[in-house]
């Protein structure tokens, strides 16, 4: 894994247990215990939050070899967000007091977890800045940004998106409505900054997009889904 060290991760890996879960089963939820971290293995898992309003927004989408979770191994704490499995999934999960004993006992590991930490917070703040400096439009145009950044293949001077995401689903991620979305997304094909085949969407002109959502130009592990 990237933000550790091959000796450190493997580190980790030797405190997890496994755990499988199905599609539509959530491994906790808002107000639950924050005293486990997850890594994925296989399948995928997506954080929501819940607005005052009772809506639900999508903050994060994990895949194979992410590693997630809210826990602090200093001080109890609870869960911000929801965590759904989208498909069916195999999860190393990390006990809270098994985390602390490891991170006393290395200093290098513990060290690199904080970076970690640090980073995983710098990606919610950004995530939240995108729903609500720059309108919708802005919004959207990150999250094309980010789900580029995250699954997308070059094809020719173009960046295709493969994973398939629909309409409602972005609206969920932006805290739209689906009409605002078909709209805005037909506004940018127009501009000739995006394209549709097959359930999929091509980024075209990224500066274009770059520009609506004021893009500052965050590192990849920052800009992603």
């Amino acid at each position: 894994m990237k933000y550790f060290s091959a000796a450190n991760f493997e580190k980790l890996q030797n405190i997890m247990y496994v755990k499988h879960a199905a599609k539509g089963d959530f491994l906790f939820r808002e107000g639950d215990s924050a005293d486990k971290l997850f890594y994925v293995r296989k399948g995928g898992v997506r954080i929501t939050k819940l607005s005052e309003s009772g809506r639900s927004f999508i903050l994060y989408l994990h895949q194979e070899g992410d590693l997630f979770g809210q826990m602090d191994p200093f001080q109890d704490s609870l869960q911000s967000f929801s965590a759904e499995v989208t498909a069916d999934c195999e999860i190393g999960v990390i006990q809270r007091k098994d985390l602390e004993v490891l991170l006393w006992q290395h200093g290098e590991l513990a060290i690199e977890f904080m970076k970690w930490m640090g980073l995983m917070h710098r990606m919610t703040e950004t995530k939240f800045r995108d729903l609500m400096m720059y309108g919708k439009p802005g919004a959207l145009c990150s999250l094309l940004i980010r789900l580029s950044n995250s699954y997308g293949a070059p094809t020719g001077d173009h960046v295709r998106i493969n994973y398939k995401i629909s309409n409602a689903e972005m609206a969920d991620m932006i805290g739209a409505t689906r009409e605002s979305v078909n709209r805005m997304l037909s506004d940018m094909k127009k501009e000739d900054a995006v394209d549709f085949h097959n359930g999929l969407i091509t980024i075209k002109n990224p500066a274009y997009l770059r520009d609506i959502c004021h893009c500052e130009n965050c590192p990849l592990d920052i800009c992603r889904m």
